[in-house]
């Protein structure tokens, strides 16, 4: 169990597949469809679960306390409010929110401002899966 920053009890719902892996619950959050569905895809192919999907900053964070995933996959340049200040807002509400910033910004500045802001890593577009699948692996220690 974890404290959340209102001091309640949160509990990471991880659990493993058959092999063993880890299965992670996701939430995509990028406003083109189509990398939410790249995204998807390879997260299904390695195991995992998507919880849910945001379009924007601000549904990024209504969906993050509605579904309290394990891993936030975030791009930077969203509508509404981008990734950098979606992170920040995720992380007051949960310090120990696991995002990871998947964005074409891959200026040093904006991986910057990513980690300064709490995010866990930073994947830069186009990417291959196995990355992805490597980062989430990373994330948990495996």
């Amino acid at each position: 169990m974890e404290k959340s920053n209102y001091g309640i009890a949160t509990q990471k719902l991880l659990t493993e597949n058959e092999e063993g892996k880890i299965m992670a619950r996701i939430l995509v959050c990028d406003d083109a469809a189509f990398m939410r569905m790249t995204l998807i895809k390879i997260l299904h192919g390695a195991g995992h679960e998507v919880v849910g999907e945001a379009g924007n900053g601000l549904e990024a964070i209504k969906k993050y306390q509605e579904l309290h995933p394990d891993i936030v996959l975030m791009d930077i340049t969203m509508p509404e409010l981008d990734g950098i200040g979606a992170t920040q807002a995720i992380r007051a509400i949960d310090p120990n929110a696991g995002i990871i910033i998947v964005s074409a910004m891959g200026h040093q500045d904006k991986v910057f401002s990513a980690i300064q802001a709490g995010a866990k890593d930073f994947i830069v577009k186009p990417f291959e899966p196995d990355r992805i699948v490597a980062c989430i692996k990373k994330y948990f220690g495996e």
